[in-house]
């Protein structure tokens, strides 16, 4: 059981060092998104990489629309992947959804992280009352609808977007791994993530935490950030990179590590 599970989402153990690290990619892209910060910390660190049931790396008959349409089931192949690691104690980062995968697995198990550092993280991506997300329910709806009318249309649109800063080669890969992924899984998991409202569970966290976010992000407000900081349980720090878009990892790998490197436990 435990290997066909980490055969399925394709883990990897890089790295040497007593510490380990996780590093969780968010949607949209898979485990090589990270490859330009790896060699900053094999190093010092047992570094665990994995794919997301929904990225194009991992066989579609593994996702199943009656499991992942919360994400407690993505918390669960988080937990499963670390318990068949024979983990203990970890440093985590999760990009995106998966800073928010990070944040429930944390409260179902808190002894298991010694530090959650997320990047873009949003709790809630639509506006609400006295809360801004950053988008109302009718532009969601028409990301939907884009998406369904004409996958390649919509990746070409929004991967630039996304990026924000001018980086070809960042675009190009992102536009790589959306493609990757089967148009109609991206569509679940993109309804899954935008109809997500973890606001409540935040106070429920006690581990240590990092924010990390770009000084523009079309798709999470500065102001997340902050209301993330005010709002989660644990000890909470936000660091802005003095760079652009949703993907420092790709677009600013240099800049991200030195920020990883200082909020990680010593």
């Amino acid at each position: 059981m435990a290997n066909t599970l980490l055969e399925a989402f394709n883990v990897r153990v890089v790295g040497s060092g007593d510490r380990i690290l996780v590093l969780a990619h968010g949607f949209g892209t898979d485990q090589s998104v990270w490859q330009r910060i790896l060699p900053f910390f094999t190093p010092n660190y047992r570094i665990i990489l994995y794919d997301l049931v929904c990225a194009g790396s991992v066989n579609p008959d593994y996702f199943d629309s009656t499991r992942y349409d919360t994400l407690d089931a993505f918390v669960d192949d988080l937990l499963n992947i670390l318990q068949a690691l024979g983990v203990h104690r970890c440093a985590y980062v999760g990009h995106s959804v998966s800073a928010m995968i990070g944040i429930l697995a944390s409260i179902r198990c808190p002894q298991l992280f010694s530090k959650l550092i997320l990047i873009g993280a949003s709790p809630r991506f639509l506006n609400d009352e006295n809360y801004h997300g950053g988008f109302e329910l009718g532009e969601i709806e028409e990301v939907f609808s884009a998406m369904e009318a004409n996958y390649e249309a919509w990746v070409n649109g929004f991967a630039p977007v996304l990026v924000g800063a001018d980086v070809p080669t960042a675009v190009r890969e992102f536009s790589r791994t959306l493609f990757n992924m089967r148009p109609d899984i991206s569509l679940f998991v993109s309804r899954t993530i935008f109809n997500s409202d973890l606001r409540g569970e935040l106070g429920k966290v006690r581990v240590p935490c990092c924010v990390i976010q770009t000084a523009r992000d079309v798709s999470v407000p500065a102001s997340v950030a902050e209301y993330l900081k005010t709002h989660l349980g644990g000890r909470t720090t936000v660091e802005i990179l003095k760079t652009e878009g949703h993907l420092p990892h790709l677009t600013a790998p240099v800049l991200l590590a030195q920020v990883l490197r200082r909020a990680l436990p010593r």
